[in-house]
């Protein structure tokens, strides 16, 4: 099952605070980004970001699950009403996760 748009909109709207939020539909769900740094997936309706210690540390208990079929497991945030809660924990999360690596373009 796809996502829908309007649970997209919904997560970035509630973590707009972290930053500029954008998502990106791939494979007919999405990637969502934080100032250009890819920070999770939306899947299923579900919200993954990937795991980070910062992240982890934030979280009472943790869950956790990947977000398809043998991907590595990611945060599940269940829990989307704390817009300032979900901002501190994109936050932590994005300090640690690293830039995405730009294509060479072939001569």
């Amino acid at each position: 099952m796809a996502s829908s748009q309007e649970f997209v909109d919904y997560v970035c709207d509630q973590i707009s605070g972290a930053g500029e939020i954008t998502s990106r539909k791939m494979f007919g769900e999405y990637a969502v980004y934080c100032n250009g740094k890819i920070i999770g997936l939306i899947c299923d309706n579900q919200f993954f970001v990937k795991k980070t210690t910062g992240g982890e540390a934030i979280l009472t208990d943790p869950e956790e699950a990947p977000p398809y079929k043998g991907a590595r497991p990611m945060f599940v945030i269940s829990d989307l009403e704390n817009r300032d809660f979900l901002t501190e924990f994109i936050l932590k999360s994005y300090e640690e996760l690293p830039m995405q690596k730009t294509k060479k373009k072939s001569k």
